[in-house]
């Protein structure tokens, strides 16, 4: 049995508590993005904590199968996942329960994924994600709207040194399949070609008896980086129509991109092949200056919805909301999200009119906590200050006369009288403002 007083790390590795001021944060974040979903017609979907794991498994990758948290679920006897990516839940919903439903479906999402983690990469294995699902549209547009939504949503949370890269999983695998390269040298390649690792790329090609021209072909994918002249580069080089189209592809989407305004956010990166095993086509990761991590990511994905019978093209992306709060932590907008507006200081013995008057606050928006403990004024204003809260409210004392309430601003205590009559008008705002 665990003794309560011995307890040091009461949390696995990879979770954690956010206590009152970040989950604020977190929620300031959440809502945002949120709020671009809908506005671009998105509809919320809530899925499972728990799935059948062999359910689950349908859409999910190697490396995704190897990061699911699995355990024996007592009641049916069959192995239970946690899920450890949302898409392949909605591909399975999409598939099984919406059937009825018109083409295409703009889907949303908030939620947390569970992954096994090594323990010295120091990441998180509790991912918080919010984001869309596009299912029924195989066109440029979709991918387009994808990325113009990406970029909206960090320009609404307040970013601007951020960038889009964009990749074509198609042109690597179409490098890949007409290589004539055997399957072990094509998995080394991928590792340092993910890695962007150009000697390691150039010493494996040594080793392997292939035309010059495929040896060059592959050495220039950890290179094909930066703006629209790498898909000038590309083509030089392409030998062959799969990865050619996947240029093609991407030339479309950039046309529809430049519509929406947000090319100087983009760039192009055709060694990027590090999306998860389901996508089929464009894909997308977004970088804040001075970030490590991709804020979000995601891409097409036109076989998922067919492995739970339902045949149908999708796009989609995630934004990892713990990278966001990252690159967001000291932003005044975000420091202001945790902040609340007033507590009530009551000197009367009679609750009523206390009360009546949180009521009222509440009414006008005004987010309002009353401090029901009896303490005096100094540590009645020190717990605001410990609770973000902006203003203390004095009802009765000498602070006031009985027509009015005494407003203290917390940060400087400096204090104003306003009439009770004024609470109920649309000018009270401003005059506590000034």
């Amino acid at each position: 049995m665990i003794n309560p007083a011995k307890i040091e790390a009461p949390l696995p590795k990879g979770v954690t508590d956010f206590l009152p001021e970040k989950a604020d944060k977190i929620g300031y974040i959440e809502g945002k993005i949120r709020r671009v979903f809908e506005l671009w017609g998105f509809r919320r979907i809530i899925t499972p904590l728990l799935e059948f794991h062999d359910v689950m498994a349908l859409g999910m990758g190697d490396d995704l199968k190897e990061r699911a948290f699995r355990f024996d679920d007592r009641q049916s006897g069959r192995l239970l996942a946690i899920p450890p990516d949302v898409t392949p839940q909605v591909a399975r919903i999409v598939a099984t329960r919406m059937q009825g439903y018109p083409l295409p479906h703009r889907l949303y999402y908030n939620g947390r994924v569970l992954r096994h983690a090594e323990i010295q990469s120091g990441r998180n294995r509790e991912i918080f994600q919010a984001g869309v699902e596009l299912i029924g549209l195989d066109s440029p547009e979709a991918d387009a709207e994808m990325v113009a939504m990406a970029v909206e949503a960090l320009q609404g949370l307040g970013l601007d040194s951020f960038k889009v890269d964009l990749g074509q999983v198609e042109f690597f695998r179409g490098v890949m399949a007409s290589s004539g390269l055997a399957a072990p040298a094509q998995r080394l390649l991928q590792e340092a070609i993910a890695k962007k690792d150009a000697s390691a790329v150039r010493g494996i090609l040594e080793q392997e008896p292939v035309a010059d021209a495929v040896k060059e072909e592959i050495a220039l994918l950890p290179r094909l980086f930066g703006g629209r002249e790498v898909l000038a580069e590309a083509a030089r080089v392409a030998g062959n129509d799969r990865s050619k189209r996947a240029l093609d592809n991407i030339a479309r989407v950039l046309d529809i991109l430049d519509i929406y305004g947000v090319s100087d956010y983009l760039s192009i990166d055709l060694g990027e092949i590090r999306g998860l095993d389901y996508h089929t086509g464009l894909t997308f990761e977004g970088f804040v200056g001075g970030l490590g991590e991709p804020v979000c990511g995601g891409g097409r994905y036109d076989d998922l919805t067919a492995k739970y019978g339902f045949n149908a093209p999708a796009t989609g992306f995630a934004f990892n909301i713990l990278a966001l709060l990252s690159a967001l932590e000291r932003r005044p907008e975000l420091e202001a999200s945790k902040t609340r507006d007033f507590l009530l200081f009551n000197l009367k013995e009679d609750r009523r009119e206390v009360l009546e008057i949180a009521q009222c606050l509440r009414r006008r928006g005004f987010t309002t906590a009353r401090d029901i403990i009896r303490r005096d004024f100094d540590n009645s204003l020190a717990y605001a200050a410990r609770m973000n809260i902006l203003r203390m409210m004095v009802i009765g004392g000498d602070y006031c006369g009985d027509d009015e309430v005494y407003v203290v601003r917390v940060a400087d205590r400096q204090g104003i009288k306003i009439k009770k009559s004024e609470l109920f008008r649309e000018e009270f705002a401003l005059n506590i403002e000034s």
